[in-house]
């Protein structure tokens, strides 16, 4: 950072007069914490006993046969609790509401992941908990939000706009401008004013500070090139920050939905769509038009379709740190297929994006380069979708069964 919050010419908080006292009183105590080793030392603690921390890094032999060239590893966030990376975030921010004395906490998800891992550290800590979702989001992740509120989350569907998490993001702010003395916004990712991207980030370096230590000691040697899907990018700052000052070219994956040149995406850094704005209180590179206004984006991953990205990875876009690149629902589709019939594993649809570019690249490298791809999320909450997509038959009988049982 060049000044409060800016990453570059990305970043600041753009606040409304409200607000301003809630997010100094954020911003000291996330300091507070940040120059505390006890604070990080009680995280890793928790992590590792209610989390699964540290994941592993699985070599994907099979894989790595199948296309030739470079050797793939997976970074094995699907294996945290609740199925992705975004623990790592919520409970950082869980302890820190501890340390605010708040009693509530409210959040926005898209694919539900975040609104599942939120609602989770909720009961833990024994906070109130409301959940923002798009209504678009709401139908094509349900089984994320039965567990939401199974968990006592309220689930709030969100009609405005185009229904999506960028229109959820609006309604939290909404809600805690008019609840900020009991409530703290668990944001998901490394968006929004200052500090949230500059927090979530640290929350998610972990990712990067173990894949670093485990390749060390397992082949005494980094990878030559990492991969990660870019939505908001919490996952992608998780994993790259292990690697920042390495010679390990970073990739991040953005959602080519039908094609970059379709209008129909949400690319923000590998596109020529998307221009510098200021939106929900932050400056990075929005898709909008030549007022301003949002566009609608789309991609199959609810989590990747959104219409900002984190200031911090459009400071590394121009700075040339990161290699932005696109993949399309389709190719993420066959990334899926053929990460489940040869390793036995089932990316999320966010983190096949990070595949599909990484299968693409893998036989043009040679068999001394090792890539490393970050599996951010289980893809466990994606079956319907995957389904469709797929058109599977059997899962079509299923569902007319059970349409049949409810009276439908």
């Amino acid at each position: 950072m060049n000044k409060r919050g800016y990453f570059g010419n990305f970043g600041g908080a753009f606040l409304p007069e409200i607000l301003v006292a809630t997010f100094d009183e954020l911003e000291r105590v996330y300091t507070e914490a940040r120059n505390d080793p006890i604070f990080w030392h009680d995280y890793e603690q928790l992590m590792s006993s209610y989390s699964c921390r540290p994941t592993p890094i699985t070599y994907a032999e099979n894989l790595t046969r199948h296309f030739g060239g470079a050797r793939i590893f997976i970074k094995r966030e699907d294996l945290n609790h609740t199925g992705a990376h975004k623990a790592n975030n919520v409970m950082g921010q869980g302890l820190l509401v501890k340390r605010m004395g708040k009693t509530r906490v409210i959040a926005e998800t898209g694919a539900g992941q975040h609104g599942v891992a939120t609602a989770t550290m909720a009961a833990r800590f024994g906070f109130d908990c409301t959940i923002y979702m798009g209504e678009v989001d709401v139908a094509r992740q349900r089984p994320n939000v039965f567990w939401m509120e199974q968990l006592g989350a309220t689930v709030v569907p969100v009609t405005d706009g185009t229904r999506i998490l960028k229109d959820a993001i609006n309604e939290a702010f909404r809600d805690w401008v008019t609840n900020m003395d009991a409530t703290h916004y668990v944001l998901g990712t490394a968006c929004g004013p200052h500090p949230f991207p500059e927090m979530v980030a640290w929350f998610q370096s972990i990712i990067g500070k173990e894949a670093r230590r485990q390749f060390m000691e397992r082949e005494g040697r980094l990878p030559t090139r990492v991969f990660a899907c870019v939505g908001g990018g919490s996952n992608a700052m998780g994993i790259f920050s292990g690697f920042f000052d390495d010679d390990v070219e970073l990739v991040g994956v953005e959602a080519a939905g039908r094609g970059l040149n379709s209008g129909a995406h949400a690319s923000r850094l590998c596109s020529d769509d998307a221009s510098v704005g200021v939106a929900q209180g932050y400056k990075t590179y929005f898709l909008q038009d030549d007022d301003g206004q949002m566009r609608e984006t789309h991609s199959i991953a609810a989590g990747l379709d959104y219409v900002g990205v984190s200031p911090i990875l459009s400071d590394f876009k121009e700075k040339g740190r990161v290699r932005f690149e696109g993949a399309t629902d389709r190719e993420v589709i066959e990334a899926v297929r053929l990460t489940m019939r040869k390793e036995g594993v089932i990316p999320a649809l966010e983190s096949a994006h990070a595949f599909a570019r990484a299968f693409k690249e893998a036989p043009t490298m040679s068999p001394d380069d090792i890539i490393l791809i970050n599996q951010s999320g289980r893809g466990d909450k994606d079956i319907f979708t995957i389904a469709d997509a797929m058109d599977d038959p059997k899962w079509k009988q299923f569902i007319i069964e059970k349409a049949k049982q409810y009276h439908a």
